[in-house]
């Protein structure tokens, strides 16, 4: 006779198989153990890790990050890192094959400045050219350059250094063209002068063109200059006795105010800045 048909019952049943339903409690030592979760570390919001820094620069994706940290082509600090998950704060200097990278894609913005706003990052300096492209993006973009808070015309922001070298490059730099107004009208004498190119305190000044603007009278002028700045407009005319009323800045390099109203900006095209990039 099989166990089942004993009629005595011997053996008593587990809950499990207990037809009656009594029970569904689980047998010393099979209850499911229930893993206490562990806390997480609180992530520091000032890391990144290292393959998402370089893809947020624009260089690769993730997994190609990971393969070039991997061989060794990503330094930190001028350190080669080879570790996966290595995280890096913003502030550290992080480099893609010798190229020093930021945490963002490049951003390029062209600002038709106003008057009444200083050139300046800085706060406490009342309006500045930051206030008017708050809005173009999240990147920290820089102002290549100044224009004083009552000159007029473009300027360029971004985020790429190597953009920023070429502007301030001291043998090449790019070209900007400048329209001038003076208290009164430029001698041509001052003129022939300044096109050539004359020394003040001991050091040769010089600018790549000058001439008068066609159609306008004698007191507007225009100007190209490689330099970043525009004080060295308001050297050259006070020197040879000049007030400058208006400065404008028209054109940088290839890029000028077309389709910008004053006080707005744009983001540039793919094109404009490829062009850039090769001046």
């Amino acid at each position: 006779m099989s166990r089942n048909q004993d009629s005595k019952g011997k053996g008593k049943t587990s809950g499990v198989g207990n037809a009656k339903g009594k029970s569904k409690g689980f047998a010393r030592g099979n209850a499911p153990f229930k893993k206490r979760s562990q806390p997480k570390k609180p992530s520091n919001p000032d890391e990144i890790r290292l393959n998402k820094y370089i893809a947020n620069s624009g260089m690769c994706s993730r997994r190609e990050a990971d393969e070039n940290i991997a061989i060794g082509l990503v330094t930190v600090n001028g350190k080669v890192i080879t570790e996966m998950g290595y995280k890096v704060k913003r502030t550290d200097e992080v480099r893609f094959d010798g190229q020093r990278i930021t945490p963002e894609a490049k951003v390029y913005v062209l600002l038709n400045k106003p008057k009444g706003f200083a050139t300046t990052t800085a706060e406490g300096k009342g309006r500045t050219v930051m206030d008017l492209v708050a809005n173009a993006t999240s990147a920290n973009i820089k102002p290549i350059g100044r224009l004083g808070r009552n000159s007029l015309g473009l300027l360029l922001f971004t985020n790429d250094d190597e953009v920023v070298q070429k502007f301030t490059n001291s043998k090449n730099g790019v070209a900007r063209v400048f329209q001038v107004e003076l208290d009164k009208n430029l001698k041509f004498e001052d003129l022939k002068k300044i096109q050539e190119g004359f020394k003040i305190d001991g050091k040769l000044v010089a600018v790549e063109e000058i001439s008068y603007i066609e159609g306008e009278s004698k007191n507007k002028v225009g100007v190209k200059i490689k330099n970043t700045g525009n004080t060295i407009l308001r050297t050259i005319f006070e020197t040879l006795k000049y007030d400058l009323v208006k400065i404008d800045c028209v054109a940088i390099g290839h890029l000028t105010k077309k389709d910008i109203p004053r006080g707005h900006w744009k983001h540039l095209t793919i094109q404009e800045i490829n062009t850039l990039k090769m001046l």
